[in-house]
This record gives C-alpha cells, structure tokens and sequence, in this order.
C-alpha cells in the first residue's frame, strides 16, 4: 500500500492510504480529505476533484489526456500542474506523492 501527502489550502497536511489500482480520488475520499468534492464520482467531466501536483512529482505522471486538459481549462485558478486526481492511477512508483488541494474546486 502506498502513500500520498495532500496539502488543503489552510496548511494542514493529510496523508492517506491510497492502494495500487485505485484513483488518487477514490484514496482521498475514503480518506476523508476535504476539498476533494468529485461531483461525477470519477468520471472525467466536471473537474471537481482537481489537485496540484508538486513539481518533483509531475514528470512522474502519465500526461494528461485532451479530454482531461479541456476540464483542467475550466477550473476555477488554472495550473500548470493541474490534474484530476480521479485519472491518477495508483502504482508503486507513486508511493509518497504529494499534491495540494486548491482552496475552491468551482
């Protein structure tokens, strides 16, 4: 089981379980952290469940795919780092990534 570190916008510091296979979204709502609203329950299209990746993590990902950046240009504070937490796959080689919640997801 693999680790993750999510930043809330208020500073505080959330590190949940997040097991191989499941989405980065679905680890964030079972871990109870705030800001993670997910309206669609996952299903890539009303970019709730958006985080920003931190720099030393971000190459690491796969890139995102068209549909994916379309809903990242309608968040509400665009990054460059941006991603939607339910198209991150959990694996291994993501134990201890770290990402911020933004403090609005509309």
């Amino acid at each position: 089981m693999s680790h993750v570190v999510l930043r809330l916008a208020s500073g505080e510091r959330c590190e949940i379980a997040a097991p191989p296979g499941q989405t980065l979204m679905q680890a964030a709502k079972s871990g109870g952290v705030p800001g993670v609203e997910a309206d669609c329950g996952g299903s890539m299209v009303c970019g709730t469940c958006h985080v920003i990746v931190d720099e030393a993590w971000f190459a690491r990902l796969p890139p995102p795919c068209e549909m994916e950046q379309m809903i990242l240009e309608g968040v509400p504070e665009p990054h460059p780092r941006a991603r939607l937490s339910c198209q991150l796959r959990m694996e291994p080689s993501l134990a201890g990534l770290a990402a911020s919640v933004p403090a609005t997801q509309r």
